[in-house]
């Protein structure tokens, strides 16, 4: 079966200035390469500088690697071609509220996403905003709100509703999930697993909140300062993990 994502051998460096005229080279990904289907959710864990943020870029298109292929259902993805797979693979950001647009209103918002990605008309982009702030459990109302005038549990879903407007295949979570309070996190989870098993959603989730990690991830993997330490299914990864960092990260979560 072909991987919906097959990231193979991905790496990405930077230079960095460290005096006059000095610099040095910043190895921040080195020789990456996982899968992940349909349906499934991979988890990327790993402390601050793990190269986390820099993986989440690099598939959805802000920055080039400088080797390795990333392909999205057997088909390689290239810079200039990103745009074609804004129905594909969609990102949501750690901070909804900061993610949004202040002076527009949400109906407008997503409309906007519609009229520049898709040909519906007005009438069909219209019915299609509706049905999705349904889907995520907002109402009609809503449409006329700004982001100021939802609470944090609707913010995100205002941003799920957003992302999921274009029908992906692939959500990348990056901490999307982290500011929320338990219960406000356990509703989107539960939201997040209904989605997938109805659709056969994929998430990428970049989560050091190893607890959630635990509960949604189908297989886990371990970044140490740009380098892959375990990669394997969830339950592999916490009964037996492979090396010390991810023992540890796996204790502190316990603590």
């Amino acid at each position: 079966m072909t991987a919906l994502l097959d990231v193979q051998q991905l790496s990405k460096s930077y230079r960095k200035q460290t005096g006059l005229f000095r610099y040095r080279t910043v190895q921040a990904l080195h020789d990456i390469s996982f899968t992940l289907q349909s349906g499934k959710t991979l988890a990327i864990v790993g402390e601050t500088g793990s190269g986390k943020s820099t993986l989440a870029r690099l598939l959805v298109g802000i920055e080039k690697p400088d080797a390795g292929d990333i392909l999205l259902a057997g088909n390689t993805v290239t810079t200039s071609h990103y745009r074609q797979y804004n129905h594909t693979i969609r990102f949501i950001f750690q901070d909804a509220a900061k993610s949004l647009n202040p002076n527009q209103k949400i109906g407008q918002m997503l409309d906007d996403v519609l009229r520049l990605n898709t040909v519906f008309d007005a009438t069909q982009r219209a019915q299609k905003v509706r049905l999705t702030l349904k889907q995520l459990g907002l109402l009609n109302e809503h449409i006329d709100y700004y982001p100021h005038m939802f609470s944090g549990g609707q913010l995100q879903r205002v941003a799920l509703a957003r992302a999921l407007i274009l029908d992906p295949k692939l959500l990348i979570l990056d901490e999307a999930l982290t500011a929320l309070d338990p219960s406000l996190r356990a509703q989107i989870v539960n939201l997040l697993l209904e989605l997938q098993q109805q659709s056969g959603l994929a998430y990428l989730l970049i989560s050091n909140h190893l607890r959630l990690v635990r509960h949604i991830a189908d297989d886990v993997l371990v970044l140490y300062q740009g380098k892959m330490l375990d990669y394997a299914p969830a339950s592999e990864v916490f009964s037996n993990p492979q090396h010390d960092y991810t023992r540890k990260l796996i204790n502190s979560s316990q603590a």
